[in-house]
């Protein structure tokens, strides 16, 4: 615990010290601002799960699509009404019943493990609710002890469910976040998240989350780059090395601009 709590203050101190005036801030506020305006206005944020039910939701979407975690999260929720239900159902139960997402075998476990966890770590009790009145750092390393949760998971947690200015970080995000030059190529996702932090301004995480998915998704994508349709382009260090290794498929802005909403979430009869 004391290691943890060292750790915590040297990211608190980092942090301090990177939100100093720096060039990164005013590259990424000048990014969102483009972005909102190639794309439209960023929509509010999406509706909120209580952050255990979000947490459970999240497990369910890693590796797989929005409309199959959607799916597996309520037949969960209608197979067993309850969480506290699902953390003393037998494993095989739960995986049957979260089967139409896909990879059961590893999550239903995991669900289990986690549930399990957080019961006996919180009292019997699943509300995570308190994680709200902790330091950030503090709330993140409570969710990442937690089995098969690291930073994305619980950045989704802590920002979607519980409205703290936590990161999550997407391949769209972490990729788009390189090729602009607000995180070095050597960094790996699980440390961008502390860095991207420390120089995103709170108040912008979210607006940040947004406008980068879509961006990468639309335009800054992982094969073949729309590097000519970039709203972006005269200020991504990447621009050159991007052209010069590849030639453009496409040589025009595209037309239609849908809205994407970074996370989806199950409906609210699902939980009532």
């Amino acid at each position: 615990m004391l290691e943890s709590a060292l750790s915590n203050d040297l990211v608190r101190l980092m942090r301090q010290q990177q939100r100093r005036p720096n060039k990164n801030r005013e590259r990424i506020s000048n990014a969102i601002s483009v972005l909102s305006n190639e794309y439209g206005p960023i929509p509010p944020e999406p509706r909120r799960l209580e952050p255990c039910h979000e947490l459970v939701f999240t497990i369910l979407s890693q590796h797989t699509s929005d409309t199959n975690s959607e799916r597996a999260f309520t037949s969960l929720m209608k197979t067993f009404k309850t969480l506290e239900n699902v953390a003393n159902a037998p494993v095989k139960d739960i995986e049957t019943a979260i089967s139409r997402g896909g990879l059961a075998k590893i999550k239903a476990p995991r669900i289990k493990s986690v549930l399990t966890m957080i019961l006996d770590l919180n009292q019997n009790s699943l509300d995570l609710s308190f994680l709200r009145e902790m330091p950030l750092e503090d709330a993140k390393s409570w969710l990442k002890q937690l089995p098969g949760i690291g930073p994305k998971s619980a950045g989704i947690v802590l920002s979607f469910s519980l409205g703290m200015p936590a990161m999550a970080i997407d391949t769209h995000i972490f990729r788009v976040s390189q090729r602009l030059g607000f995180i070095k190529s050597n960094v790996n996702a699980d440390k961008a998240h502390d860095i991207l932090e420390a120089i995103v301004d709170p108040d912008d995480v979210y607006p940040f989350h947004f406008a980068l998915i879509t961006h990468g998704r639309q335009v800054c994508r992982a094969q073949n780059p729309l590097c000519e349709a970039c709203a972006l382009s005269t200020q991504c260090p990447s621009l050159k090395s991007m052209k010069s290794s590849k030639p453009l498929k496409r040589k025009t802005t595209p037309k239609a601009k849908p809205v994407v909403v970074p996370h989806t979430y199950p409906t609210e009869e699902v939980l009532n």
